[in-house]
């Protein structure tokens, strides 16, 4: 055993070392991106995250009311937003199960926002939807941001479920969770006023400096918000979720939890901001609705290339 020990400390300190190297590497990155007015991940202040969106991510058919919501679909979508992974389901319009929630003028809305216990970072813990406070809140805002642009009332004594599965969390899962009911919707062939499209916004005094980024991720949402244990969420930090309809200039959820210190003129520029990422977003779903229409138009000519 006295053989074994200097080995044993050696190795620790070996540990010591690196952990202190990569603790080096990272304030320096840090600070070199801080320099060149980069943000943690090497955006711009008014970049989106890398997206991208995938119709008909599931099996479409048009049976409803099956025991699992991915097991009969009438549309489906897969986005993603930097490291946040949404997939949604959309079944109906089908028949209600019950005559009380029945509407006699338009359709029921159902919506549903889980999350899988790998989702979040660093947290395996498994998350019941039906308790947790956050996944129920951000059902409901989901439930009205599509109520404003779905034309319900195409369907009377009907029901539409929208089920949205969070498969990776790196902030703005309420964001990506918006424009994956959108495509999906829009995939399973429910009319819309206007395509939903969602982005966050935030501001906050980071290294001396006054700015407003776009598209959040999670260390900075944490960071404006001061849940992360590293400081934040003081009276000059703004952190505002945001859903458009682009095309109608039309607001459709706008949620700030934050104490503005300057004002309705600072939540204006944040919100602004916040609408210029929306823009940018629908630019990015309108490319994948054409690419989905494309495809389907090419294997109703019997031109389809089946890909391995």
């Amino acid at each position: 055993n006295a053989n074994h020990q200097p080995t044993t400390r050696t190795t620790n300190n070996h540990i010591n070392k690196y952990q202190q190297i990569n603790a080096m590497a990272s304030t320096r990155r840090t600070d070199i991106l801080s320099l060149i007015h980069l943000r943690s991940d090497g955006r711009r202040p008014h970049e989106i995250r890398h997206m991208s969106c995938h119709l008909g991510a599931l099996p479409s058919t048009t049976a409803c009311g099956s025991a699992l919501p991915t097991s009969a679909c009438s549309g489906s979508s897969l986005v993603t937003m930097g490291l946040t992974q949404v997939l949604c389901v959309v079944n109906g319009p089908c028949e209600v199960g019950r005559r009380s929630e029945e509407l006699p003028d338009r359709a029921t809305l159902e919506v549903n926002m889980r999350a899988t216990p790998f989702a979040p970072p660093g947290d395996r813990r498994s998350v019941n939807p039906t308790t947790d406070r956050r996944l129920i809140e951000q059902s409901h805002l989901l439930q009205k941001a599509l109520s404003a642009s779905i034309l319900l009332h195409l369907y009377p004594k009907s029901k539409i479920s929208v089920t949205v599965m969070v498969l990776a969390d790196d902030g703005g899962r309420l964001e990506a969770a918006i424009n994956a009911a959108t495509l999906a919707l829009m995939d399973a062939g429910i009319p819309l006023k206007d395509m939903v499209c969602a982005c966050s916004a935030g501001r906050w005094n980071a290294g001396g400096s006054d700015e407003i980024v776009v598209d959040l991720n999670r260390r900075e949402i944490q960071a404006a918000t001061g849940t992360g244990g590293g400081g934040g969420g003081t009276s000059d930090t703004i952190y505002l979720p945001v859903a458009t309809m682009p095309q109608r200039g039309t607001i459709v959820l706008s949620q700030c939890e934050s104490r503005l210190s300057g004002g309705a003129e600072a939540f204006g520029e944040v919100l602004e901001a916040a609408m210029g990422g929306c823009q940018m977003v629908m630019e990015v779903m309108a490319a994948a609705v054409r690419e989905r229409g494309a495809g389907l138009w090419k294997a109703k000519e019997g031109k389809a290339v089946l890909s391995a």
